[in-house]
């Protein structure tokens, strides 16, 4: 099984809602936020600024609410990897309740022509690390 990657953060008031919770597009923009920390970390050692990552399709399931000053865990790993494309599991908890999960499918592109690029070997042992 792939590494599980972590990152915290207190819910601020710019994040609530006129429910008095974490907004849907809140949690999208962590999604994005801890996949582009997970793939920093990744490759700390060895920057591969040839390639981006764009969203390709966003699975989400919303179980329980966040309000302000909670602190989330937020919890991701890469999934299936083949072609272009690669999946990221994400996971929030508030302590060890599950608020919200989604699976992102992310295709790979080549910095420069912002086509699409297969996932070499090397790459995805990257994404596995």
């Amino acid at each position: 099984m792939n590494t599980v990657f972590l990152l915290n953060h207190v819910v601020e008031t710019s994040e609530i809602d006129t429910l008095n919770h974490v907004n849907n597009v809140v949690y999208v923009q962590w999604m994005e936020n801890v996949a582009m920390a997970h793939w920093s970390f990744l490759t700390k050692e060895n920057p591969m600024d040839d390639f981006v990552w764009v969203v390709m399709r966003h699975e989400i399931d919303y179980l329980k609410q966040a309000v302000l000053g909670d602190e989330i865990t937020i919890k991701t790993w890469v999934g299936e990897t083949k072609g272009f494309k690669s999946e990221r599991h994400i996971a929030f908890y508030k302590n060890e309740d599950l608020l919200v999960k989604a699976v992102t499918v992310w295709g790979m592109l080549d910095a420069k022509t912002f086509k699409p690029t297969r996932i070499t070997e090397k790459i995805l042992k990257v994404l596995q690390a």
